[in-house]
C-alpha cells in the first residue's frame, strides 16, 4: 500500500473551519483547499468577506476554492468576478445547474474566457463534464467537481464515470477532475488508481490518514478492546 506522500492524487482540504484551515497548512500533503456555503454555514461563518480574506492572508501559495450563492447567473457573473479578484490563487466553484436545472455552461464560457480559474461543481452525470469541458476549451485553468460520493449514495459504483470523465478531460490538460464527496478514506487510493488528478477531503477522513497503512491485528486488537470497555463503562451484566 502507498503512504500519503506516495500518491499522485492531490488531497484538498474540504472545509471552512478557520483554524482547522490553519492548521492544515502544515501539512505537505494538503496540497489545495476547498469551501462551499453549506460548509461555511455550518462553520457559523457570517461574513463571506471577511472569512475569505483571513484565509487568504495565509494561504498563499495553494489553490482554494470559493463559491458563488446566487441563482441568477447575472449575479453568480458578479460575485464571480468579484471572489476572482481576492486572489491569484482563488478558483470559483459554479454550480453546474442554477435551482430551476438551467445549465450553467454559457456562464461558464464567459468567465473561463475572460480569466476566471474556475471549479464548476456538483457534476453528477458524464454529459455534464463533457459540456463543462467543452465550454472550458480555451479558457483559463479549471476543475471539474464530481460528486462521487453522492453517486455512490444513490447505490451505482462511480469508479466507471469517473474514468469515463478523466477520458473526456484527457486532452485538455488545463482542466483537472475533482473526486468530490468521497465517503470512505478507501476512495482516496481508488481516485489514485485512476489516475483522478484531486480528492477532497473533509476533516472526518483526513482524521483517518493517520490508518493508512495500519496494521490489521493491532486494529483488530483496539476494537476488541473499544468493546470491551464501553460494556464496563456501561455496567452491563447478565
Amino acid at each position: 500500500m502507498k503512504s500519503i506522500e506516495e500518491l499522485r492524487v492531490k488531497v484538498f482540504a474540504d472545509g471552512a473551519d478557520i483554524g482547522g484551515m490553519l492548521e492544515l497548512i502544515e501539512k505537505p500533503y494538503i496540497r489545495g483547499f476547498t469551501t462551499n456555503p453549506t460548509l461555511m454555514r455550518k462553520a457559523n461563518v457570517a461574513n463571506y468577506r471577511d472569512f475569505a480574506r483571513r484565509i487568504l492572508a495565509v494561504i498563499v501559495d495553494r489553490p482554494i476554492s470559493f463559491e458563488v450563492f446566487a441563482d441568477d447567473f447575472g449575479e453568480m457573473d458578479r460575485q464571480a468576478r468579484e471572489i476572482a479578484s481576492w486572489g491569484s490563487n482563488v478558483y470559483v466553484k459554479i454550480p453546474v445547474t442554477n435551482t430551476l436545472r438551467e445549465p450553467s455552461y454559457e456562464l461558464v464560457r464567459r468567465l473561463s474566457g475572460d480569466g476566471v480559474q474556475l471549479n464548476v461543481t456538483a457534476c453528477m452525470t458524464l454529459a455534464q463534464v463533457q459540456c463543462t469541458a467543452d465550454a472550458l476549451v480555451g479558457g483559463a485553468p479549471a476543475y471539474v467537481s464530481v460528486f462521487a460520493g453522492r453517486i455512490a449514495d444513490t447505490g451505482r459504483d462511480p469508479l466507471p464515470l469517473m474514468v469515463e470523465c478523466l477520458d473526456v478531460l484527457g486532452s485538455r490538460p488545463e482542466i483537472e477532475l475533482i473526486w468530490a464527496s468521497p465517503r470512505e478514506l478507501l476512495n482516496v487510493f481508488q481516485a489514485d488508481e485512476i489516475g483522478c488528478h484531486v480528492i477532497t477531503l473533509t476533516n472526518d477522513l483526513l482524521k483517518k490518514l493517520a490508518l493508512v497503512g495500519k496494521d490489521l491485528e493491532d486494529f483488530s486488537l483496539e476494537t476488541v478492546k473499544m468493546f470491551f470497555d464501553d460494556g464496563q463503562a456501561a455496567g452491563f451484566s447478565l
